[in-house]
């Protein structure tokens, strides 16, 4: 079964960064596409960033311009650096991945103090 580890989450204030890794192990099929979704409470869960195999990006409004994503295919590792956090990213990070089908990491927090 697919697995996802994902690390570093934290607390920083706001205006600080932090760089969020995603790593996929037990898969056997080509990975389409990695990237990063977040759910803060109360809200449903939302697009951050994604890149596809062939290096296509997306991001959400919010977040363009101060987050960056970019994935290591020889490695099937993704990552998300946060530069410019405000109070309003505070939400668990989901690791996601499509291949034949989609694929979630546990989560980790990201908390933004003001």
């Amino acid at each position: 079964q697919v697995q996802l580890v994902e690390s570093g989450g934290g607390l920083v204030q706001t205006g600080g960064s932090l760089r969020l890794s995603c790593a996929a192990s037990r898969i056997k099929s080509r990975i389409n596409k990695m990237g990063w979704y977040r759910q803060a409470p109360g809200k449903q869960r939302e697009l951050v960033a994604t890149i596809a195999r062939g290096g296509d990006i997306d991001y959400a409004d919010s977040v363009k311009g101060r987050f960056t994503v970019s994935r290591d295919n020889a490695k099937n590792t993704v990552f998300l650096e946060m530069n410019s956090l405000k109070p309003e990213d505070t939400a668990v990070y989901y690791c996601y991945l499509r291949s034949f089908a989609d694929y979630w990491g546990q989560g980790t927090q990201v908390t933004v103090s003001s």
